[in-house]
């Protein structure tokens, strides 16, 4: 069974003291004292099944939101597929997953430079997988994306755990409503370990994960975050893992 960890974030912004967007010039902001190429490849050596995924954007940077916010899709695109990938080959990263928040552009705008962006990294090899992120509030972003470049995309790690608390009942109707907006593909049920929006793993999240399992719709589970995870053992990852290989 495929276990991909994902690293938060590279964002293309400036890597100073007050970070500004970069159009596409990416930087990494993830803690590379324990999550460097070294320990990455260690990693990987000893859990072949393990996948490394880069996340882009995330909610904020320094003190401020991370925004897209491309000059032109144009010089976005040339600076992302440039700037990725030195980063992908330096850290040995196997795939992209899309967590931009916040917009200074219009939705074709993102589709057309993120649908771009995996295009060209696939074709080229530098990418095997690509997912993206989104939820309820910036669903008309990614719905462009996905209308056109949908084929390009391999899982949809959605954000359940922005909604606020979910019933059992309530959290299979969103996915399912989820499932319809994002059709064919590869969805994700998921829930923050620290946080108390969606479906929280001690209210649930397991016997929803179950009956969309028992129904052949259930295409992963996605856990936001190994950090707030650490302190509780991997208890629910552990959990998910056994879940999804019985």
């Amino acid at each position: 069974m495929a276990f991909h960890f994902i690293l938060a974030f590279a964002i293309d912004y400036t890597d100073d003291n007050h970070p500004s967007p970069a159009n596409g010039k990416f930087n990494v902001f993830w803690e590379t004292n324990n999550l460097g190429p070294c320990q990455i490849d260690s990693l990987k050596d000893s859990n072949s099944n393990v996948k490394i995924a880069v996340s882009l954007g995330g909610d904020s940077v320094g003190r401020g939101k991370a925004f897209f916010a491309p000059n032109s899709k144009t010089s976005w695109v040339q600076n992302a597929v440039s700037s990725l990938t030195d980063i992908i080959n330096r850290y040995d990263i196997d795939g992209i997953d899309i967590d931009y928040e916040h917009f200074r552009s219009s939705p074709e705008m993102f589709a057309e430079c993120i649908g771009q962006l995996v295009t060209i990294l696939k074709q080229s090899g530098t990418i095997s997988f690509a997912s993206i992120a989104p939820y309820e509030e910036i669903n008309s972003y990614y719905l462009a994306l996905w209308r056109k470049y949908g084929h390009v995309i391999d899982f949809v790690n959605f954000q359940f755990y922005a909604y606020d608390k979910l019933s059992v009942s309530g959290f299979i109707s969103r996915f399912k409503e989820q499932a319809s907006n994002y059709g064919g593909g590869q969805l994700l049920a998921s829930f923050q370990s620290g946080g108390h929006g969606g479906l929280r793993p001690y209210d649930g999240f397991f016997e929803a994960c179950n009956k969309l399992k028992d129904e052949g719709k259930l295409g992963g589970i996605f856990v936001w975050s190994a950090d707030e995870s650490k302190n509780k053992g991997f208890e629910y990852e552990k959990k998910a893992q056994a879940l999804l290989a019985a």
